[in-house]
């Protein structure tokens, strides 16, 4: 039976020697190390390096299952499971939940007694085009931090997601998704560019539509971003966007995200114009046209939007989460659909998806909520051609374990420039990654 406590020591020898000789693994050795087979130690600064698990006793052709998470408290939101069960995989899906399996019945037994089992997570808004603009690699960002899918939220306009899909997504151990923008360039050009959507070639909902379509099933939705900051002229532009973003997106058959911050279309206008099914990302940010009035309660055209089936995420961003704004529509028992980690955030004050639930859990959210919002909520937002979100036996074998650190934790928000200084929250408890499960490999997390 594998240990956690027993590998700890082992690896932290090993990432010291392996520093002084300075490994390096790019994205290519990293998915060809882990691909090849057996459990993998997953790291961005060493070579990948197999475990010395224990295989149990059971090793014959007749092995009921090839994985057996032991002991673990389950949290299925998907299923409203809450208890301590085990978790059986085989051949890349889930084979059984259940209490007590026959631990001589599997090929390797993982004890995650103590610890929390949930469906690997996902996070429906990340930027991972790795090496382009600030692009993260998915692999070291997010699956061994406890996400096995993730969705990139418009990198690519219609010129590159065929580019993305190959040589991004194709060759991920991370299960990586794309919405492709409705400007060209996409958002890879952020920071380089001044403005996203004053180009002097077009944007173009049919060509859009039709990189989607030849793009599926990796391509899952549209995103358009309406906010003064992306073009000169928004009061002309903004409803323009809003309306080829759509055409793109009726074409297509897919989902469209809107990024709505500092948007000079009021709030009520766009959302009347989304449908059952498309995306508001960003809904806590503190900025002037937002999701609360005046009196600071939650507006009744975003709870009619809520209604006819329009998802809000949160998607923090360096300016795109108000702690205050996030408290008050809690407490209006306005809850978001899902809790996601953005590009810009991970070496200032997210880090990693676990950390955003920690977030939320310090807010006041209870630990089963918070995992709802990244496994069966992100599940049932696009059409991943997967059973993903739960331990459904039957579903895909993805599967994160984490265990909760209590004490004092300080938490920030990330508030754009014209709503004042971040703000603090203590939280008394932290959700950190220890192990996942993707695609049916054991990774071990490198900061055990």
């Amino acid at each position: 039976m594998l240990d956690f406590a027993r590998f700890e020591t082992r690896f932290h020898l090993s990432l010291a020697d392996d520093q002084k000789k300075g490994f390096m693994l790019t994205r290519r050795e990293f998915s060809r190390c882990l691909l090849a087979g057996g459990t993998t130690l997953l790291t961005s600064n060493v070579p990948a390096l197999p475990l010395d698990a224990k295989p149990s006793a059971a090793q014959n052709a007749g092995d009921s299952c090839d994985l057996l998470i032991q002991g673990g408290t389950v949290i299925d939101p998907g299923q409203h499971l809450h208890a301590v069960l085990d978790v059986a995989v085989k051949d890349g899906k889930i084979l059984a939940i259940s209490r007590d399996f026959p631990e001589d019945h599997a090929r390797r037994v993982l004890s995650a007694k103590g610890r929390i089992v949930t469906p690997g997570l996902i996070d429906m808004h990340v930027h991972c085009f790795d090496g382009v603009s600030t692009g993260i690699n998915a692999d070291h960002y997010s699956v061994n931090r406890g996400v096995t899918t993730v969705v990139d939220a418009g990198s690519s306009g219609f010129p590159m997601i065929g580019t993305f899909v190959k040589h991004i997504a194709a060759p991920s151990v991370t299960r990586v998704y794309a919405l492709v923008e409705i400007g060209p360039i996409g958002t890879m050009l952020i920071g380089q560019s001044k403005y996203m959507y004053d180009l002097d070639w077009g944007i173009d909902p049919e060509l859009t539509a039709e990189a989607a379509e030849n793009n599926k099933p990796t391509v899952v939705g549209i995103k358009v971003h309406l906010s003064k900051e992306f073009t000169s002229n928004p009061q002309e532009m903004e409803p323009i966007l809003l309306t080829k973003a759509l055409q793109a997106a009726e074409m297509s058959k897919l989902p469209l995200m809107v990024h709505i911050v500092n948007a000079y279309t009021p709030l009520p206008e766009i959302l009347r114009r989304m449908r059952n099914g498309d995306i508001f990302t960003h809904v806590y940010n503190g900025y002037p046209n937002g999701v609360l009035d005046a009196n600071g309660k939650v507006l009744p055209e975003v709870r009619e939007a809520r209604e006819r089936g329009i998802i809000f995420d949160v998607a923090e961003d360096l300016r795109c989460l108000s702690f205050d704004v996030t408290e008050k529509c809690l407490q209006q028992d306005f809850l978001p659909d899902s809790t996601d980690l953005n590009k810009w955030t991970i070496d200032t004050h997210v880090f990693d998806l676990p950390t955003m639930v920690s977030k939320f859990m310090a807010l006041g959210m209870n630990l089963d909520l918070a995992i709802e919002r990244v496994t069966s909520k992100p599940a049932q937002v696009f059409n991943y051609g997967l059973q993903l979100g739960t331990l459904r036996p039957g579903s895909e074998a993805d599967i994160s374990i984490f265990e909760i650190r209590n004490g004092n934790f300080e938490f920030v928000d990330s508030r754009g420039p014209n709503s004042g200084p971040v703000s603090k929250r203590t939280g008394h408890q932290k959700l950190v990654s220890q192990a996942t499960v993707c695609r049916g490999e054991l990774l071990v997390n490198q900061d055990l």
